[in-house]
């Protein structure tokens, strides 16, 4: 038993560094965000609300200036101050918008914001576990190769959430009548929003490459078209 206590420890940790995160998050998101009000936004999210049978879709803007979208742990949907100025001064579309909070209301639906608080607590018992039995046969590098092997595991599971995210949003665009061009169109900007630049492997990234998420959401509309003819 006392050969576990490390896992053990390290489990209950990262359980309660992930409640603690939660409980933190959910402050400054209250802190620091207000309810989106804009009719061009509201008139693309009444019509995802209709498709998916609910009354309607509350959309926060989160007050920080990276351009981001995100899902809370409780279920709420923001968008950053910063990524709402692109829309304001005309680089990003009312659509275009509107597939960023369906790709959100994805992570919500499918229980990814939950679910990571589980991956972070058995990622940490992973990272302490290698750490313990790589150093004794690589001393000095075998916590840095645990860590390393960690965070390749985190972001291939972090993929697997976008695509399917990306997958739902096609979806509800497709039938809210939206459609998945806004989608895709917007992901040939992000490079641009976000200032983020190439160079890092696929298998590096938390997100998958623009063009492969682009050719998923065509597979995905192939699909439906077969299946409606």
């Amino acid at each position: 038993m006392l050969k576990f206590a490390p896992i053990l420890l390290a489990l209950a940790y990262g359980y309660v560094m992930v409640r603690f995160s939660a409980w933190r998050t959910a402050r400054e998101l209250d802190r620091n965000s207000t309810e989106l009000a804009n009719p061009i936004l509201t008139t693309h999210t009444a019509a995802m609300a209709k498709a998916l049978d609910i009354p309607r879709i509350r959309v926060h803007i989160y007050e920080i200036e990276p351009v981001n979208g995100l899902a809370a742990p409780d279920g709420r949907i923001f968008i950053t101050r910063g990524f709402y100025q692109k829309f304001q001064a005309g680089e990003v579309t009312g659509a275009e918008m509107a597939s960023v909070i369906a790709h959100e209301l994805g992570h919500v639906a499918l229980g990814h914001s939950r679910r990571r608080m589980i991956d972070f607590s058995g990622q940490n018992a992973l990272r302490t576990a290698l750490a313990m039995v790589l150093g004794r046969f690589i001393p000095g590098v075998g916590p840095w190769i645990a860590g390393m092997l960690t965070s390749l595991i985190a972001a291939r599971l972090s993929r697997t959430d976008e695509y399917e995210a990306d997958a739902y949003a096609s979806a509800l665009l497709h039938k809210s009548g939206i459609g998945v061009e806004p989608q895709k169109t917007l992901f040939t900007k992000l490079e641009k929003l976000t200032g983020a630049r190439g160079g890092s492997p696929a298998w590096l990234l938390s997100h998958p490459k623009t063009e492969e998420r682009i050719k998923a959401i065509e597979a995905n509309v192939a699909k439906w078209d077969a299946v409606q003819k």
